[in-house]
């Protein structure tokens, strides 16, 4: 793990940065010593992060499919805290269906948010890095991303998409002193989890309880994937110390997926 202050003077965007895993990453940034943007797509969101760490954090709103809006959040950002070093392509959406009920709608959005946003950041934030000669690129894909799951095609489909390009990406920047990463975690504690809790409840007629266990089942420590766990490994892995780490899918899962 990085030492304390380990990333002065580097200017990172983070993209779903305003709860969950995306704000436990931010603070962990910031906590290292960097400047962070946060990005999302409701600027009220991201602000009040932004607001607990104003010298440290900048918040600017943006859909990550949009690449004009990518663009200009990423203009923005650039105009507050310089030239980006660090990447962490962490917005994602998740949405369950049967295969033979996944529509042409539902296809598009899993691909657009989890697969095109982080294309388009990583287009916006790699000629920074290209230029300096350095750079760290962190995607937060999902356990998804390495196996398959029933009832999430889509989903799948996206997060095996991000974990291509990441090796892709990868090779191809390997001699201008830019890593490429995946992180993947399991099943986590946040909003997006929640409300897959509360879908299987309405639709089984489970206690929370009861549906709880069926999300913790497949972790072989019994557990829900904390945020903070895995913003630790996207710390590691944006340390300099970590420069000969590039090209990997890193499970944050309780051991549930080894690859």
């Amino acid at each position: 793990m990085p030492n304390s202050r380990t990333l002065e003077g580097k200017h990172a965007l983070v993209t779903g940065g305003g709860r969950g895993i995306g704000a436990a990453i931010a603070r962990q940034l910031v906590a290292a010593g960097a400047h962070v943007t946060v990005l999302g797509r409701r600027l009220d969101v991201v602000q009040a992060l932004a607001d607990e760490l104003p010298e440290q954090v900048h918040a600017v709103a943006a859909d990550v499919a949009n690449a004009e809006q990518v663009h200009a959040a990423f203009e923005a950002a650039r105009a507050r805290f310089g030239a980006i070093s660090i990447l962490v392509n962490n917005a994602g959406q998740a949405h369950s269906a049967p295969f033979l009920k996944t529509d042409a709608a539902l296809w598009n959005q899993m691909l657009s948010v989890n697969l095109t946003g982080s294309f388009l950041c990583t287009q916006a934030a790699l000629p920074d890095m290209v230029q300096a000669r350095w750079g760290r690129i962190v995607n937060v894909a999902s356990t998804a991303g390495l196996a398959g799951y029933a009832y999430v095609a889509a989903y799948c489909a996206a997060k095996h998409g991000v974990i291509g390009m990441t090796r892709a990406l990868a090779l191809e920047v390997a001699k201008k002193g830019i890593t490429v990463n995946a992180v993947c975690p399991g099943y986590t504690e946040t909003d997006i989890l929640k409300d897959s809790i509360a879908n299987v409840m309405a639709k089984t007629g489970r206690t929370e309880a009861q549906a709880r266990e069926e999300f913790t089942a497949g972790n072989p420590q019994g557990r829900l994937v904390q945020p903070d766990e895995v913003a630790d490994a996207v710390l590691w892995l944006c340390a300099t110390s970590a420069a000969s780490i590039t090209g990997q899918s890193i499970a944050v899962c309780g051991g549930e997926v080894m690859v």
